[in-house]
């Protein structure tokens, strides 16, 4: 029996409706999105329309300004080089994923762009003073995660987006941890949001979104066929045609509109004090053992997301001894340098992360399973 607890990566199971969904779009929306008038391009229409209404009435945004992207980092991408495209000053915070790093290095990295890199603290008034002390009068967007992909830290993203909207900057937030854990809304001061689909959302993977508030114009980085404006050469300068170039992921949209039904269903605070509870006995559980090193602070929130390490092993062993026990945990650096730079983890962390689907009695014989390895492992450096 397989028991996944790397549902940052990619929640699994998915809910039955979800996979239902899927079996119907395979079935029935054959067409291609915006390209015909016959019956079958025009249901295939209907359906993505529904998908891009259900997502932006979930976040609070408008129809229009709802784009459907291949993952978080393809929205990363195109939000942080859309916006900085003509050069300026781009600040982003010290717990980055690569999506928003990379991108952000390589600008610098080809003197496109100024880069600075915000410290975060324990304290959030700190984290956002951090942030104010980096703006100058060049500085024309930050790009922030609203929660770490490695401790789940929670960043105050409310008080950064006020930040922003007080300089009249762009505030992109990574919400790949956040959407469908947390009640998040564009209203939170947000100008483009991006995230995944395949995570919090329910939806299969090679899904995301970009959400615009519509206030920043976001430079295309791909052109292509949109099935608008289509006699002329030049991109459509309107969302979603203009960042939405190529056939759509149709299944992908139809999933993840069902799979934000479902989070709607519940309630995000529902999925989230399930999963906590989850994470907090894990961590209770844990405690008596002085061989494993939880990275989680009392003064910070976080999202149901525990980094560990057990001393004397390896993250990649520990995860592949505990994989052969039957339970499926992330190890290593998360593709987050940043985040482990600030953690000071050189060789990484195990990331344990439940979702809806999870059992606490899973998660209490995991921990006795790791601690029995703390144990008799004790001897054992670098193993």
């Amino acid at each position: 029996m397989i028991i996944n607890f790397d549902n940052a990566a990619t929640t699994y199971p998915k809910p039955p409706q979800v996979r239902a969904a899927v079996m119907k779009a395979v079935e029935k929306y054959g067409g291609n999105a915006g390209r015909g008038g016959h019956p079958l391009a025009m249901r295939t229409s209907q359906a993505v329309f529904e998908a891009r209404e259900a997502a932006a009435d979930f976040f609070g945004a408008e129809t229009e300004n709802t784009v459907f992207t291949l993952n978080c980092t393809h929205a990363l991408n195109m939000a942080i080089q859309g916006v900085m495209n003509g050069g300026g000053h781009l600040i982003i915070s010290g717990l980055e994923h690569n999506s928003s790093a990379r991108p952000a290095a390589e600008l610098a990295l080809k003197k496109k762009i100024d880069l600075s890199i915000a410290e975060i603290y324990d304290d959030d008034q700190k984290t956002v003073e951090s942030f104010r002390k980096l703006i100058s009068r060049d500085t024309k967007a930050v790009v922030c995660t609203i929660a770490s992909n490695v401790t789940g830290q929670i960043l105050p993203y409310r008080e950064i987006g006020r930040l922003c909207s007080e300089h009249g900057i762009c505030f992109i937030a990574d919400g790949a941890q956040a959407c469908g854990i947390l009640d998040i809304k564009m209203s939170d001061g947000i100008n483009i949001l991006c995230t995944a689909g395949h995570k919090g959302l329910y939806g299969i993977t090679g899904t995301g979104l970009l959400v615009s508030d519509g206030k920043f114009n976001i430079q295309p980085i791909i052109q292509g066929g949109t099935g608008s404006t289509s006699s002329s050469l030049r991109q459509p300068e309107f969302l979603p045609d203009s960042l939405e170039s190529g056939t759509l992921n149709i299944v992908g949209a139809v999933s993840l509109k069902s799979g934000i039904e479902f989070v709607r269903r519940l309630g995000t605070e529902k999925i989230f004090l399930h999963e906590d509870k989850i994470c907090r006995s894990f961590i209770n559980a844990l405690s008596d053992c002085g061989r494993v090193t939880v990275y989680r602070s009392p003064y910070c929130r976080y999202v149901p997301i525990v980094s560990f390490n057990i001393e004397g092993i390896q993250p990649e062993r520990a995860a592949e001894m505990l994989s052969e026990q039957g339970y499926c945990l992330r190890a290593g650096f998360h593709c987050a340098a940043l985040a482990h730079a600030h953690l000071g983890t050189e060789n990484g962390t195990i990331r344990f992360a439940p979702s809806v689907f999870s059992r606490e009695a899973d998660a209490l014989r995991l921990a006795n399973i790791i601690k029995y390895i703390a144990d008799t492992k004790k001897t054992q450096k670098n193993y």
